[in-house]
């Protein structure tokens, strides 16, 4: 799947300065494919793609299953993770699951350390599947690509703009070494939402007037702090409460939302957003310094308004849908259909429902095979951008414009790192930030 034509911004993209020293491994990450494999073209004369996974959280796991699932010809042959415990468990499920003869990792291709991810790497594993905590997206995104590795790679793909900029220079280095890039912005590889959005893109409901994306949830997840635990392990345990790790929700989850928002414009980006949002239930230090509800609206040079929001709050109403206002009729990107403005029906969709996660790795699997990259590069760093750009606003209190987001130099890299203690510097809360 291509990337819909996009403007590249006026910022030159330019390498971010990680960290000195070695980053976590990948928590979610997936791929196959259902065409057999020219003989000796990967693996020997095998046929079989060797799949390593960086990051063993339940994330990793599902897609590990997944890509496994959709071609017989994969195995899963390595894994890399912080934590020793997280690679035993998640092996373990995997062994059990329909899959078990595929999940093929010898002992010495556990990798466990904030170094795993370079160890791995340097195996024979032919695609590696990057989902750790979005904050080592890009750094690891490098090391694969330098590596020669094909890689699925989830979303978000950084957590502030050095790092957008960093995964878009590795994206174009990853063309011009014949490497597929996929993403994990999953909607892009369903059926029906490709449909939808064609729809609109096609004008069969006019010209784009507005569009309004909702994504509001319950609360997620959380790990009690342990005896022992340093703040370094307690933080990448629970790395969706800590924006340095996360981009905070609007990035970490909404950024679905916001890329649906992306696709219904031709992936043009806004000239501007202007956000609100805060912490009103979770409340409690243990659930670090993100915010729990935001809302912004984003405005593009053709005066169409995006209206997003976005909130992890318990006892209230969830809602996770996506709408695009049209000249001539309204689509409803979730139910795959389309009205005029009288509500009459124009057109739904009557095709496969497919199964998106299986999609993306099969359509992956099939361009390394067929010598076709896929390159989502410019899609998936576009969207994390809307995301990090609608947290900026929200937590300045500012209009933040698209050249703000682009050329910020705020790096959300905590200041003091002890990487042999697992230590790390308190995380303020969230306040007025300067991002120039």
């Amino acid at each position: 799947m291509s990337d819909h034509a996009s403007r590249t911004g006026s910022a030159q993209p330019s390498r971010r300065n990680f960290l000195k020293t070695s980053t976590a491994a990948v928590t979610t990450g997936a791929l196959a494919a259902n065409l057999m494999l020219p003989t000796g073209a990967y693996a020997g004369e095998t046929n079989i793609l060797k799949v390593g996974l960086i990051g063993c959280g339940n994330r990793g796991a599902g897609a590990a299953k997944d890509a496994l699932s959709a071609d017989p010809n994969t195995k899963l042959v390595a894994m890399a993770d912080t934590f020793a415990d997280k690679i035993e468990l998640k092996h373990s499920q995997l062994k059990q699951q329909k899959i078990a003869e595929q999940v093929d990792v010898a002992d010495d291709m556990k990798f466990v350390g904030f170094d795993a991810y370079k160890q791995l790497l340097a195996t024979d594993v032919d695609v590696v599947l990057l989902t750790t905590p979005p904050h080592f997206r890009p750094q690891q995104l490098q090391a694969a690509i330098d590596a020669g590795k094909h890689v699925f790679a989830e979303k978000p793909v950084a957590v502030d703009a050095p790092g957008v900029r960093a995964v878009m220079e590795t994206c174009k280095q990853a063309k011009e070494k014949n490497l597929s890039v996929v993403s994990g912005l999953c909607w892009r590889y369903h059926y029906g939402k490709r449909a939808a959005l064609d729809q609109v893109l096609s004008g069969g409901i006019g010209d784009v007037v507005s569009i309004q994306c909702t994504y509001n949830t319950s609360g997620l997840w959380h790990h009690d702090r342990q005896p022992g635990w340093s703040d370094m392990e307690w933080q990448l345990r629970n790395w969706l409460y800590f924006t340095w790790l996360s981009g905070d929700h609007i990035n970490e989850q909404h950024i679905h939302s916001l890329d649906k928002m992306a696709w219904a414009m031709g992936d043009e980006p806004p000239i501007k957003a202007t956000g609100i949002g805060g912490r009103l239930s979770r409340t409690d230090p243990k659930y670090g310094n993100v915010y729990d509800h935001f809302s912004t609206v984003y405005e593009y040079p053709n005066g169409v308004k995006g209206f997003a929001s976005c909130r992890q709050q318990n006892g209230c109403d969830n809602n996770v849908t996506d709408f695009v206002m049209g000249s001539k009729g309204i689509c409803n990107v979730f139910g795959h259909k389309t009205v005029d403005l009288a509500g009459k029906p124009l057109w739904k969709y009557k095709g496969e429902n497919n199964n998106m996660y299986k999609t993306e790795h099969e359509e992956l699997f099939s361009s390394i095979r067929n010598n076709a990259p896929i390159n989502n590069g410019e899609y998936m760093t576009r969207s994390t951008l809307l995301a990090i750009m609608g947290r900026m606003s929200a937590y300045t209190g500012k209009t933040i414009t698209w050249e703000d987001a682009m050329n910020s130099k705020e790096n959300l890299t905590p200041p003091k790192y002890d990487w042999v203690s697992m230590d790390v510097a308190p995380v303020a809360m969230p306040g007025v930030t300067q991002f120039s």
